[in-house]
């Protein structure tokens, strides 16, 4: 779990964006949940790694150099 968040701006047209937020209430989701699932499921398509902010890297297996 990230310990530390930063803030995407993403413009989106008003009415998809009623749209997204008309579903996840639907969902029981934040938009937020949604969009950091979509980032996570779209770095992992292509394979890249990260470590999460806040987190030390040997808590994650990664040994520090």
């Amino acid at each position: 779990m990230e310990l530390k968040t930063a803030r995407l701006t993403v413009l989106v047209d008003p009415a998809k964006k009623k749209a997204f937020e008309a579903l996840c209430a639907r969902q029981d989701v934040t938009p937020s949940q949604v969009v950091r699932r979509l980032i996570r499921d779209y770095l992992a398509h292509y394979g890249i790694s990260f470590v999460p902010s806040g987190m030390d890297q040997e808590d994650e297996g990664v040994s520090k150099s």
